[in-house]
C-alpha cells in the first residue's frame, strides 16, 4: 500500500487465530505433540468476538489525524508505517519522526480511548523497512521492540512489497528477528500484509511465509491486499476480491497444515477504497459491503481500508492525485466505507 510519506492534504503454525496444524515438513509440535488450542485474537475484544468473529482495523496515519479514524468504531488501528531512518537500524514513523514522538504517543492515545488497540504496521510502499536497513538480526528484533514499546502494542504487521518482497536476504533477516522478538515477547502477534492477485499470493510472498514457517514465526494472520491488479482487471472489484481470498485460502492451507476453517480465521482482506491506482479500477461501497458479509461468513479476522483520509468524497478543487492520498474519487457520505466494512 502506499506510505503517508507524501505530504497529505487533509513457528510453524498459524496459532494465533485457531489453528489447527502445523507446516507439513516443519517438524515442529507443541510439548504434547499436537497443535495449540484454538485462541481468540487479542486484537477483538469480548463483545466484538460475541457479535462476529470479524474485526474492522483501518490503517491510519501514525502522524496525522483524519476525522474519519474513528467511523464504524474500529477495534484495532494499522497505524502507518514504521521505517527506517535512512541512513541505518533507526525505526522513525514515517521514516521522519522520531519513534517516541510526543505527538505520535498523544495521536496514539486518542485513537485508544474508546477501547480500541493500536497494531504497528511496518514498511509500506515507500522509504526502507528496517530489514533492509539493519545488520544483523538481534539489532533489527531491538529496532522493532523499540517501536512497539513506543507505541504500548503487541501487535505488529508487515506490509512487505515491491523490491523488498523479492530481497530474499531481508526477507529471511526479518524472519529471524521476529522468532527472536517472539522468543523475548510473549503473545506478541505478527501479521503479514501482502499483495494478492485474482489467482492468490505469489511466488515471492509464498516465499516470505516459508521463511517465517522455517525460522519458527508464530503468525496470526496473512493480510491480503485485495487492489491494483493491472490493466487487465476492469471488471467488479469486489469479485476480484473475494477470488483472490479464495485462491489464497488454498495457499494457506497447504503452507501452514490448516483446515478449512482455520486458515480462513487466519485471513485478513484489505482494500483501497474508490479509485485505485490503476486504471478501471474502482472499489465502490457495495463492494465493500460485499466483502464484509463474505467476511463474516467465513469468519475471516479482520477487514481493513486503505485508508480512513480517503473515507470522503472528493472536493472540487481536487487534483487527479489527490484521490490516492486524501479522498475516494467516488460519490460518498463522510464514513461511509467505514460503516460498511462493519456490516
Amino acid at each position: 500500500m502506499r506510505s503517508f510519506l507524501k505530504p497529505l492534504a487533509g513457528l510453524t503454525c498459524l496459532f494465533a487465530l485457531a489453528a489447527v496444524g502445523c507446516s507439513a515438513g516443519s517438524g515442529a509440535t507443541s510439548d504434547a505433540g499436537a497443535a495449540a488450542p484454538p485462541q481468540p485474537s487479542p486484537s477483538q475484544s469480548p463483545s466484538s468476538t460475541a457479535s462476529s468473529a470479524t474485526s474492522y482495523a483501518p490503517y491510519v496515519s501514525a502522524t496525522t489525524a483524519s476525522d474519519n479514524d474513528s467511523a464504524g468504531s474500529p477495534t484495532t488501528y494499522n497505524l502507518a508505517f514504521v521505517l527506517s531512518s535512512g541512513s541505518g537500524c533507526t525505526p522513525k514513523w514515517n521514516g521522519t519522526h522520531a519513534i517516541g514522538d510526543s505527538a505520535v504517543k498523544a495521536r496514539i492515545a486518542q485513537l485508544e480511548e474508546d477501547g480500541a488497540t493500536v497494531r504497528v504496521s511496518f514498511g509500506g510502499a515507500s522509504g526502507k523497512e528496517l530489514a533492509a536497513a539493519c545488520d544483523s538480526a538481534s539489532e533489527l528484533a531491538e529496532a522493532y521492540g523499540e517501536a512497539l514499546d513506543a507505541a504500548g502494542s503487541t501487535q505488529a504487521d508487515f506490509d512487505i512489497e515491491g523490491d523488498e518482497l523479492t530481497d530474499s536476504d531481508s526477507v529471511d533477516l526479518r524472519s529471524e528477528a521476529l522468532a527472536l522478538l517472539q522468543e523475548e515477547r510473549d503473545g506478541l502477534e505478527v501479521s503479514f500484509t501482502l499483495p494478492v492477485m485474482p489467482s492468490g499470493l505469489d511466488d515471492d510472498g509464498l516465499a516470505l511465509l516459508e521463511s517465517a514457517n522455517n525460522h519458527g514465526v508464530a503468525v496470526s494472520a496473512v493480510n491480503l491486499m485485495t487492489m491494483n491488479y493491472g490493466e487487465s482487471y476492469t471488471d467488479d472489484m469486489g469479485d476480484y476480491a473475494l477470488t483472490s481470498a479464495a485462491a489464497a485460502h488454498t495457499q494457506l492451507k497447504s503452507v501452514f497444515g490448516l483446515s478449512d476453517a482455520a486458515a480462513w480465521r487466519g485471513m485478513a482482506l484489505t482494500s483501497m477504497v474508490g479509485v485505485n491506482d490503476v486504471d478501471g479500477e474502482t472499489f465502490t461501497l457495495s463492494d465493500a459491503a460485499q466483502v464484509r458479509s463474505f467476511a463474516e461468513e467465513k469468519e475471516i479476522a479482520w477487514v481493513s481500508m486503505w485508508s480512513t483520509f480517503r473515507d470522503r468524497q472528493c472536493g472540487d478543487d481536487s487534483s487527479s492525485d489527490d484521490a490516492l492520498t486524501d479522498c475516494s474519487g467516488v460519490d460518498q457520505e463522510d464514513g461511509a466505507f467505514a460503516e460498511a466494512f462493519t456490516g
